[in-house]
């Protein structure tokens, strides 16, 4: 079955509230975070994982924004750009620190973009607390490469800039999180802490 969307894992943060360590790699529950975020997105027909080369459970295609550690927006650049000449209408785009997301919430999120009429540019998942989560959300293809394009000329690049100065241009709806906990990300160690208590002895997310 051929998938109507790709995706892009943003996997190149430097953990900094947690020491530096490699955030994406720590196990929880039995696998890697990436590993996990993979696995929620493993519908998606092409998946660009954005940031330092790691073992993973399946393959993926590998990008690293320039320069290194430059932020979300050159990172997400890096992804589409990945994806290729001819990539699928729309793309997942994900943050590589997500533990409880699941297949579920993703293809939610796909499905809701499709259901929108065309003015609608991308679907973002929202917590509990009606926070967005801009880095798990199902965007328009096209609207995403042309924003970006035009927030690089603008700006004369995309290092340091923050990721709101992209949704706030493009037409976007909210979907609240179906599980509940689809947007918790690990931000400390407190969360790690939370993630691997709740995934002890358990296969999946």
């Amino acid at each position: 079955m051929t998938s109507g969307y790709d995706a892009v894992v943003l996997a190149g943060g430097a953990g900094k509230r947690l020491g530096g360590v490699d955030k994406p790699g720590l196990a929880v529950g039995g696998r890697s975070l990436l590993d996990r975020v993979l696995a929620a997105g493993s519908g998606a027909g092409r998946t660009v994982v954005v940031g330092p080369r790691r073992a993973t459970a399946r393959d993926v295609v590998w990008a690293r924004e320039e320069p290194p550690g430059g932020g979300p927006l050159p990172a997400l650049a890096a992804g589409v750009a990945a994806l290729g000449p001819e990539p699928r209408e729309s793309v997942l785009v994900l943050a590589a620190d997500l533990p409880f997301l699941t297949a579920r919430a993703v293809e939610g999120l796909v499905a809701a973009l499709a259901a929108a009429g065309q003015e609608t540019e991308g679907v973002l998942l929202t917590d509990a607390g009606g926070r967005e989560q801009s880095l798990a959300a199902a965007y328009r293809t096209e609207p995403l490469r042309r924003e970006l394009a035009l927030l690089s000329t603008e700006h004369g690049g995309l290092t340091g800039l923050p990721l709101r100065l992209l949704t706030r241009e493009l037409a976007l709806r909210t979907r609240p999180d179906p599980t509940g906990d689809a947007s918790f990300d690990c931000d400390t160690w407190e969360d790690v802490a939370a993630a691997r208590a709740r995934l002890e002895g358990k296969s999946e997310g």
